[in-house]
């Protein structure tokens, strides 16, 4: 019996599944201002005597607390994104809880594309994003990403690192399930 190289072995399966990450090391920055928001409204509530009254200060430290939040998780969920391709679907999760999630099946995927340059200009920003002409997006920073090309005309957008393995690995499965005995 000849023994191959993990490269070189052939199966009937696919049971490799294949890992990716993307990071925004910039996001934090937004995060440390929802942060200082969060804490100027905690620090309001505690320690501040308006003498305007109690409804300026109440207004002010609900303010403070809701922007704080809304920057804080809304930043943190997309400081990095995981995606994971295995036997029969895509799954990317974002942040740290993994929320937004989404799973995309591969029978309903019917091309994949490497795209070197996604930027957060060409989709509004960073984050989940969705443009009629372009499609969805989760865009964490800027560089290579993967493009799938769905069943009902839609693409979904991913910024990941070593894009171009991943494309390589859909495609193959693409082939390998168009190719199968039904």
């Amino acid at each position: 019996m000849t023994d191959h190289a993990p490269s070189e072995r052939v199966s009937s399966e696919h049971t490799e599944i294949w890992t990716g990450r993307a990071r925004n090391r910039g996001q934090w920055l937004l995060a440390c201002g929802g942060a200082a928001c969060l804490a100027l409204g905690i620090d309001l509530a505690v320690e501040a005597l308006w003498p305007s009254g109690i409804l300026p200060l109440i207004m002010s430290i609900v303010g403070c607390i809701a922007v704080g939040l809304l920057i804080l998780f809304g930043t943190l969920a997309f400081v990095h994104v995981a995606v994971k391709v295995d036997a029969d679907s895509l799954e990317v999760r974002c942040g740290h809880i993994g929320v937004p999630r989404r799973r995309i099946l591969l029978s309903h995927v019917v091309g994949a594309e490497f795209v070197p340059a996604v930027t957060p200009r060409h989709w509004g920003g960073w984050g989940y994003r969705w443009r009629p002409e372009q499609g969805t997006a989760v865009v964490v920073r800027r560089g290579e990403g993967v493009v799938l090309m769905l069943g009902d005309g839609r693409k979904f957008t991913v910024t990941v690192d070593n894009a171009e393995a991943a494309v390589r690995i859909i495609r193959d499965r693409l082939r390998t399930a168009g190719s199968a005995p039904a």
